[in-house]
This record gives structure tokens, C-alpha cells and sequence, in this order.
């Protein structure tokens, strides 16, 4: 079974987005083991790295603003590619704060889904539905359109 796990600095306090999350999740779940890991916000992403890095698991795609952009269409490729290969792949999303240089460094590939900066709490179902979105473009389905 394909694994994905999506490390997530902060907490989400408010039903929709909890509710959001748990519906993409479920959606998921007919291809992937969706797991969510939730760290707690700390001062500062230098003290949020530990907990993040200690959180990763095979092949890690951080979020962030820097990193390259890519189409709907690229991003199912490229993880149709990863789960070919056997790989488990973990998201990480920062706090408030973004991820620390040490855990951009450990990232095997730096992702951005746009230049502009997101509430985490909202990204998380960003990310979510882009990752049901690329199982339904690498099954041939119309969903994407």
C-alpha cells in the first residue's frame, strides 16, 4: 500500500478545516495510507526542525515558497514515479515561521505550489487535494479537468 505522510507544524483549530481535511483524507484512502502528523508551533522554526526532522519518513518534499513549481498534471508524474519505485513520501508544512535551512537541507526536493504565502491551516487542504487530484489525473480520471 502507497504510504504518504504529511508532517504539519501547527494545530487546526477550526471544524471547516478540520472537516475539509478528514473528507480528502477519506477520499484518499482508495489509494493511499494518508497520514497526517501534527507538531506543535514552537518560537521559531530552529525549535520546530528537531521535532520535523525526527518526523520524516523516505522521500521528503518540503514546502516552500522557493522551491520549484510545478503543473497538476507534473506533480502526478512525479509522485506516479516516486510510488512505481516503492517510495513512502512525507510533505512538510511549516508554521507561521516557514521550515528551518536544516530541514530544507534534509528535503530531497523543495516544492512550491505558488509564490504567494498561505495560512497553514488552509495549505494543508491545498496540499490534500492536489495529492487526490494527481491519483485522479494517474488513473485517467475527469476529475482534474
Amino acid at each position: 500500500m502507497i504510504r504518504i505522510r504529511i508532517v504539519a507544524v501547527g494545530k487546526l483549530k477550526e471544524g471547516y478545516w478540520r472537516e475539509a481535511c478528514a473528507e480528502y483524507t477519506k477520499r484518499l484512502s482508495r489509494f493511499c495510507k494518508a497520514e497526517i502528523v501534527e507538531l506543535p508551533a514552537l518560537e521559531s522554526p530552529k525549535e520546530e526542525a528537531e521535532e520535523v526532522l525526527r518526523a520524516c519518513r523516505g522521500y521528503v518534499i518540503a514546502l516552500a515558497v522557493e522551491g520549484k513549481e510545478c503543473s497538476s498534471e507534473e506533480f502526478a508524474s512525479e509522485l506516479k514515479t516516486l510510488f512505481d519505485g516503492g517510495a513512502e513520501v512525507t510533505f512538510l508544512i511549516g508554521s507561521s515561521f516557514g521550515l528551518d535551512e536544516s530541514v530544507k537541507r534534509r528535503a530531497d526536493k523543495l516544492l512550491s505550489f505558488s509564490r504567494l504565502t498561505f495560512p497553514h491551516q488552509m495549505f494543508r487542504v491545498v496540499l490534500l487535494e492536489q495529492i487526490y487530484r494527481a491519483f485522479m489525473i494517474a488513473s485517467g480520471s475527469e476529475y482534474h479537468k
